[in-house]
C-alpha cells in the first residue's frame, strides 16, 4: 500500500465539511433522518452515506468529554470484503485503495456482512454494495480526496503511507508530552495495515472503533476453500437471487389480481 489518509482527531472540530464534500463529489443524495439524541447524522452508513463524523459524548473524572472523528472505509490491507467477494468485484487499486467494481457486483451482500468496521452500505434498488472509493476518480487525475480538500483544520491529510505514519507518531508523542497519556496511533498494524491511519486522543472504543479488528474466521475459510470455485458459486448465487426475485414478482402479481 503506497498511499494513505491520516486523520488527527485532536484537530477535528466536527464541522462535517468532509461529510458534505463526500456527498457533493460522489453525487450522493441526502437522507431523511430524525433526531435520536445524538449529533451524529445520518446515524448509520448506507448506499448513500459513505462516511460519517462520529460524535461521542461521555463523562469521566475530568467532566464531559467529546470525541470527534471522520470515519468510513479503512481500506484494509487485510480486507475481509475482498476475501469473501465471489465475483471478484472488490479490488485493490494501484494506489492501495479498496474499490468495488459496480459492474461486477452481484449483490450477494457478503462484503457488507463481513466488514469488521461496519462501514459499507447496500443499495437494494440496484442490488450492489457501495462504500468510500478514496475518490479514486480524483486521485488518477492528480487531485486529493474531496474530504481532504474540505477540511479547514488540516485534520485530514493524504499522501505516502510511510510519511503519514511518521507524522502520526510524531503527533502522538507531542500529545503525550502535553499531558495526554492516552494518545495513540490506530491503523498502523490493525487489519494488516490500514489505508486510513488515526491519531486518537483516547481508546478506540471512544470513537466507536473496534479495539482489535480482525477478518472473521469464516471469511478466511471462504477465501481459502471456496474461492477457487468462484465461477460455480457465482452461478449458484445468481440463480438464487433470480429465483427470489421471480418469486417475489409472482407474489406481487397475485396480490394485484386479488385486489
Amino acid at each position: 500500500m503506497t498511499k494513505a489518509m491520516l486523520i488527527d482527531t485532536s484537530k477535528c472540530m466536527g464541522c462535517r465539511g468532509c461529510q458534505v464534500a463526500c456527498k457533493q463529489w460522489n453525487k450522493l443524495p441526502a437522507e431523511d433522518t430524525t433526531f435520536s439524541g445524538s449529533y451524529e447524522n445520518p446515524p448509520q452508513y448506507s448506499a448513500n452515506t459513505w462516511m460519517r463524523v462520529v460524535f461521542n459524548e461521555y463523562e469521566d473524572e475530568n467532566g464531559i468529554q467529546w470525541r470527534l472523528a471522520k470515519e468510513g472505509c479503512m481500506h484494509c490491507n487485510d480486507a475481509a470484503c475482498m476475501q469473501v467477494c465471489p465475483s471478484g468485484a472488490i479490488e485493490r487499486t494501484e494506489l492501495g485503495a479498496v474499490r468495488i467494481d459496480q459492474n461486477k457486483c452481484i449483490g450477494c451482500n457478503y462484503c457488507v456482512r463481513m466488514c469488521p468496521f461496519n462501514v459499507m452500505g447496500f443499495d437494494r434498488e440496484q442490488s450492489v454494495a457501495r462504500k468510500c472509493t478514496f475518490c479514486y476518480d480524483r486521485l488518477v487525475n492528480g487531485y486529493e480526496p474531496a474530504c481532504v480538500t474540505a477540511c479547514t483544520t488540516d485534520a485530514i491529510k493524504y499522501g505516502e503511507r510511510s510519511d503519514l505514519l511518521n507524522l502520526a507518531y510524531e503527533r502522538m508523542s507531542e500529545l503525550q508530552e502535553n499531558g495526554n497519556s492516552k494518545a495513540q496511533v490506530y491503523g498502523d498494524e490493525e487489519v494488516g495495515g490500514a489505508g486510513v491511519i488515526y491519531v486518537l486522543e483516547d481508546a478506540p472504543e471512544k470513537y466507536h472503533l473496534p479495539e482489535d479488528p480482525r477478518v472473521p474466521w469464516h471469511a478466511r475459510v471462504w477465501n481459502s476453500l471456496f474461492r477457487p470455485l468462484r465461477v460455480l458459486v457465482i452461478i449458484a448465487i445468481a440463480f438464487g437471487l433470480w429465483s427470489n426475485f421471480s418469486r417475489s414478482k409472482k407474489i406481487q402479481e397475485q396480490k394485484k389480481k386479488a385486489q
